[in-house]
């Protein structure tokens, strides 16, 4: 039905040309009895009203495609507000209608993105992120490319960075932060008011800082965020909960001591003597516990820098297995480190203490050390067969004061770790496939 519509329709619009063209032969051969000249002039007669008439019948069709082809253009500038308009049932129609649906969808998806585009600058101005990305200009010169406001508050009082010199831009800044700069990566660093002769107002911030290639150019981003309130928040967060696992262990050493005391004292004054050892014993015992976690948070908090020397693991492990039983997994005569070995022989004796406790849980007390080498690495393991860690465990087993055990203070793998990390070694937990924790320390090779 379409088609037979388009077929009528052209041919209506033809249909003059039709009839010149079939009046042309009558027309000749009337004419070329009469003269040649007349019979020419009659042709050409002819032919310039059939070629008007089928300019006159085209001349819709070639305003469409005009419009068609100035329609693309726009949609290739980036405008989509251009409609065409074709009253039709036939070929052409559904064209013109295609088209206009098409122009519909890249309407919605240039506002779709406009709106994305919008809410994305946005989130990025007003993120307390300070944000600047610069790329290397026709002079060879590193230039600012964007810059959000926390960048212009921090970096410039608030003013414009675009288009400026980076090196200009970081001159006026703290040598702590242009040094991160320099460094590239990822970073933390501390920066002191002027004046000031202490940390107690220092600011920290972490700085990233990241290359890529963008529209065939070269450009680095760098993302500084302040952290201070962010910690000072995290330090509070710690000291109450070191004041609560304080007076949680004093008032357990303490209430049972109070009233031991009083006991003591009811005793003596109705004369029976005879159990006051018993009552000054566990009197004792709770002192002594007590003194032994306030050591322990004094070994925790004035833990010296380590005095590295030369250490020989074979006689390092064997002095170490005459005070705590392990089984040795491997060759230690030919491997050497640099340590310091009072306080690496403290959180190796916490970590098979450790060891010892969740085997004699799991009613398998057997505990291994094992040593491999590793490609600039040595790697020292400690390995038992308790029940292990779940995944809530695993993750903040190495946080101070976090502890599982009833009567734990939290400090012994937190001790351990800042022992390790601060040799520069790397400390890390895992469970066994079968069965088990497996303690790792991984030392640099020296």
């Amino acid at each position: 039905m379409v088609r037979r519509t388009l077929t009528l329709r052209l041919f209506l619009r033809l249909l003059p040309v039709l009839a010149l063209a079939a009046a042309l032969p009558w027309a000749f051969a009337y004419w070329i009895n009469h003269g040649w000249m007349l019979a020419a002039l009659s042709v050409a007669i002819l032919l310039a009203l059939m070629w008007w008439s089928l300019h006159r019948a085209l001349a819709p069709l070639r305003a469409l495609f005009r419009a068609l082809a100035g329609s693309v253009n726009t949609y290739r500038d980036g405008e989509f507000n251009f409609g065409v308009h074709w009253e039709s049932r036939d070929e052409v129609g559904d064209l013109v209608r295609a088209h206009s649906a098409l122009g519909e969808v890249l309407r919605q998806q240039r506002q779709e993105l406009a709106q994305r585009e919008l809410l994305l600058d946005t989130m990025v101005q007003n993120t307390p992120v300070a944000m600047v990305l610069w790329a290397e200009g026709g002079d060879g010169l590193a230039r600012v490319v964007y810059a959000n406001l926390a960048a212009r508050k921090l970096l410039n009082d608030g003013r414009k960075l675009e288009g400026q010199r980076l090196e200009s831009v970081l001159e006026g800044l703290p040598a702590e932060l242009r040094e991160a700069v320099a460094r590239g990566g990822d970073s933390l660093f501390g920066v002191s008011p002027e004046g000031a002769e202490d940390d107690a107002g220092e600011e920290v911030y972490h700085l990233s800082r990241r290359r890529f290639t963008l529209n065939g150019r070269h450009h680095e981003l760098l993302l500084l965020r302040l952290l201070t309130p962010e910690l000072r928040r995290q330090e509070v967060q710690t000291w109450k909960k070191v004041i609560r696992v304080i007076s949680h262990e004093l008032n357990n050493s303490l209430a049972p001591i109070a009233s031991l005391a009083h006991s003591g004292a009811e005793l003596v004054r109705r004369g029976r003597h005879e159990r006051l050892a018993e009552v000054f014993s566990t009197i004792e015992d709770r002192a002594r516990h007590l003194e032994g976690f306030i050591r322990g948070y004094a070994r925790f908090a004035k833990l010296p820098q380590p005095q590295l020397q030369a250490v020989d693991w074979e006689d390092f492990l064997a002095r170490l297995q005459r005070q705590i039983g392990f089984e040795l997994d491997g060759m230690a005569a030919d491997l050497r480190a640099r340590v310091d070995p009072a306080q690496m022989e403290q959180a190796l004796l916490n970590l098979l203490k450790n060891a010892h406790e969740a085997g004699e849980e799991a009613g398998n007390t057997q505990v291994q050390v094992r040593l491999r080498r590793l490609p600039g690495w040595t790697r020292l393991e400690v390995l038992d067969r308790g029940p292990g860690m779940n995944e809530a465990v695993l993750q903040n087993a190495l946080l101070p004061f976090y502890s599982t055990k009833r009567n734990g203070t939290g400090l012994g793998l937190a001790l351990t770790r800042e022992i390790v990390e601060a040799h520069g070694d790397r400390l890390s937990l895992q469970n066994r496939a079968d069965g088990g924790l497996c303690v790792a320390v991984m030392l640099p090779e020296q």
